[in-house]
């Protein structure tokens, strides 16, 4: 069996790293992988099973952690936390003007120190162990995987000074981030970081079509789309009894200013105005982080008695709660040019077999052509095609007590981590002929 070193941090590149290494052995390749050490409890965030422990030789690389690490340290936050929660510890109690300066400040210091990436500080520990495993093990291919493109920056070094073929994956982009935070000059100076380092590459694969064809644009060479996925051990589970009312479940975040709830806040109550559903029968359930903005809209479309935010869940519970969902809902981006936006969610509704309705956005969302092509559900860009939508889909529902399933499984199948495994395989095979 052939074997490949990725260098990824687990607690950036999950649960797509874990994913692959559960079954790249399945198509000849051992996976090795360089990553910061992790704790029992966070076993089950990282989405890191048996199975990945059986198939997976781990090589850890501690570091302190960020950039920020040692303002995070004078106040006892925790490495993997990110930039999110030391700001918020340091905004306790703080008034707006002073929570708006403190998020100034972090930001400026995360821009000045933190060139190429935050998380540059794993570089030396991450490199040193790769070199310690290269003197005792023989290596066919070495997979990076960012987010954060210190990891590609160490594989380029492993690279250069072993000729071993590489391929280099990204989740999201780099200098080309749909979120990219910085202003022009840092911008520039990313690009051409990105360019030089990737000219090393032997092959490059991004999350999405769209995300493959904005750094074909940007490198003019190829690069392949590889997706992410599910386990498809989700796909055996036993059937989940459905809920008795009309449940739309929404897990995971959402990002304001890119995803719009409102449309069917608004397309529900004019359904209920109307006498089309009846508000009793109903229930849009949240499940994640709490947010104020979505309480606010919440009230403002009077349906405090039916839209409810539940908080986290376990991520077995989350699966739970997509299986008995009647339908399971998802927020599109709403700017048109990022048309290659992959929510990792939409892979788990995939793998829970309800019906997705997908809203907002526009015609041409990579999204999209998943829900088209396994026919998982629909899509509907306005609030009166939600609102046509919700009208069958209720109609459906108050015949036979549930929304039908109509998804296509083999199409589905196509979007597990065996699949996305087996494409990883195929391309490194290329890669080491």
């Amino acid at each position: 069996m052939k074997k490949v070193l990725i260098i990824a941090n687990l607690f950036h590149a999950s649960p797509r790293i874990p994913g692959l290494c559960n079954y790249l052995s399945e198509f000849g390749w051992q996976p090795f992988i360089i990553t910061p050490p992790f704790e029992e409890n966070d076993k089950k965030r990282l989405g890191l099973n048996q199975k990945f422990f059986e198939r997976t030789k781990i090589i850890n690389a501690p570091y302190k952690g960020d950039v920020l690490w040692p303002i995070r340290k004078l106040f006892k936050r925790g490495r993997f936390e990110g930039g999110g929660g030391l700001t918020e510890k340091l905004q306790e109690n703080a008034g707006f003007l002073k929570r708006k300066i403190i998020h100034k400040l972090l930001f400026f210091y995360q821009s000045l120190f933190g060139y190429p990436d935050t998380e540059k500080t794993w570089f030396a520990p991450a490199l040193k162990e790769a070199r310690k495993i290269l003197e005792r093990e023989k290596f066919d291919a070495i997979i990076s995987s960012s987010p954060y493109p210190v990891t590609h920056l160490i594989a380029k070094k492993i690279k250069e000074e072993s000729k071993i073929p590489w391929l280099a994956d990204f989740r999201d982009p780099w200098s080309q981030n749909h979120n990219y935070p910085y202003g022009p000059i840092r911008k520039f100076l990313d690009t051409q970081l990105e360019k030089e380092t990737l000219t090393k590459a032997d092959a490059i694969t991004a999350a999405s079509p769209g995300y493959a064809k904005e750094e074909e644009n940007l490198l003019k060479r190829p690069v392949v789309a590889i997706t992410n996925g599910f386990d498809p051990d989700q796909l055996q589970k036993s059937i989940t009894p459905l809920t008795e009312k009309f449940t739309i479940t929404y897990t995971g975040t959402i990002y304001s200013g890119k995803q719009d709830p409102t449309k069917i806040f608004l397309a529900i109550k004019e359904l209920i105005d109307e006498k089309e559903i009846n508000p009793n029968e109903i229930e849009i359930r949240f499940y994640g982080s709490k947010q104020e903005g979505l309480s606010s809209e919440i009230q403002k479309y009077g349906l405090k008695n039916i839209a409810v935010q539940y908080g986290h869940l376990s991520r077995e519970e989350s699966l739970k709660k997509q299986r008995e969902s009647q339908l399971l809902l998802l927020f599109c981006w709403e700017d048109l040019k990022e048309t290659g936006v992959y929510p990792l969610k939409v892979f788990e509704y995939l793998a829970a077999q309800r019906p997705i309705l997908a809203t907002g956005g526009s015609e041409n969302e990579d999204v999209k052509k998943i829900i088209e092509e396994t026919k998982a559900g629909v899509s509907a860009i306005s609030i009166e095609e939600i609102k046509n939508c919700l009208k069958i889909f209720y109609q459906q529902y108050k015949k036979t007590g549930e929304v039908p399933y109509h998804g296509d499984l083999k199409k589905i199948e196509q979007y597990s981590y065996r699949s996305m495994a087996k494409k990883f395989a195929e391309l490194l095979n290329q890669i080491t002929k």
